[in-house]
């Protein structure tokens, strides 16, 4: 396992951050770490880059465990922190040359120029770095984190600000970066977990309440609640269409077609009214449920 957590509690003062979390995380996954603000996820992943300590549990990172080990996490992980922290009168080829000296890499000078490549900074080199844009910014950040060729790249936020030419750019970079090593993505973006990642953990007040080896899985989950969408030939009795037990109508066109809302599957049950009430069913569909209902429905409590 390239992250392999187990119980792990963290506190500020009286205030508990994590709540005896686990998790394991495997060599090229690519995970979507979501949760409300101020749930749990860049304390989470401070602790597993080895930047800041925990009082219970366990974490690892690439078979070392974090705390016993602090400069070697620092080599097999790079850290992408949402607000990223550049020398904005450093040159974009002079900052990263000071990362590789904090590295003490032996090839300095070609790792920065691959990176400078990799990342897409090479028309924009030799600019110092508060003359970027935020999306060429993010890049550098980007090429820093993976400075040392981490197995684990941990990204929080990292496409916060930007505009859409950006994000799009930004994403295909990570997508791009995701195929030889092990990324958490955090993010609120609905959108750029369905492009980017292939599991998804949701932390809620300090614990997982949710985790998804599948995007598939997560659109099929049970939310306490199952939408359909039903269409008859002929016009129905509502009165009699909510003696079905569980129902209830979320929209209604023309006593024809109904969005119903229930805990259970009632495709069976509407089959059998249309019989009984002589009609027919043109169409009946389960909807399923989208990624933001699924995440409000797990962490209302934070609402």
């Amino acid at each position: 396992m390239s992250i392999s957590i187990h119980n792990l509690t963290k506190k500020y003062g009286s205030q508990t951050v994590l709540n005896n979390i686990s998790m394991e995380i495997g060599t090229g996954e690519v995970v979507g770490f979501l949760g409300p603000n101020g749930a749990g996820k860049t304390t989470t992943m401070r602790i597993i880059c080895g930047s800041l300590p925990y009082e219970n549990g366990t974490v690892s990172v690439c078979n070392f465990e974090v705390r016993d080990n602090p400069l070697k996490i620092k080599s097999v992980t790079g850290y992408l922190p949402e607000q990223n922290p550049l020398y904005p009168d450093m040159y974009v080829r002079e900052y990263l040359m000071f990362v590789a000296n904090i590295f003490k890499l032996q090839n300095k000078k070609q790792t920065v120029e691959n990176l400078i490549d990799t990342v897409g900074l090479r028309v924009e080199c030799n600019k110092r770095i508060g003359q970027l844009s935020k999306g060429f910014r993010q890049r550098v950040g980007l090429a820093q984190a993976l400075m040392p060729d981490p197995k684990v790249l941990i990204l929080d936020e990292p496409t916060t600000g930007l505009d859409p030419n950006q994000l799009e750019e930004i994403r295909a970079l990570i997508r791009e970066l995701g195929k030889n090593r092990t990324v958490i993505l955090s993010t609120h973006i609905m959108q750029e977990i369905k492009q980017i990642c292939n599991r998804v953990i949701i932390i809620n007040r300090g614990e997982i309440v949710a985790d998804f080896p599948d995007l598939k899985n997560m659109t099929e989950f049970d939310v306490n609640s199952q939408l359909i969408e039903v269409e008859f030939i002929k016009s129905v009795s509502i009165d009699k269409l909510l003696k079905i037990n569980n129902l209830e109508i979320k929209e209604n066109i023309d006593n024809r077609i109904f969005k119903i809302l229930s805990a259970v599957d009632l495709r069976g049950d509407l089959f059998d009214f249309a019989v009984e009430t002589n009609n027919k069913l043109l169409t009946i569909n389960k909807i399923e449920n989208s990624m933001e209902d699924i995440f409000r429905n797990l962490t209302k409590d934070n609402l």
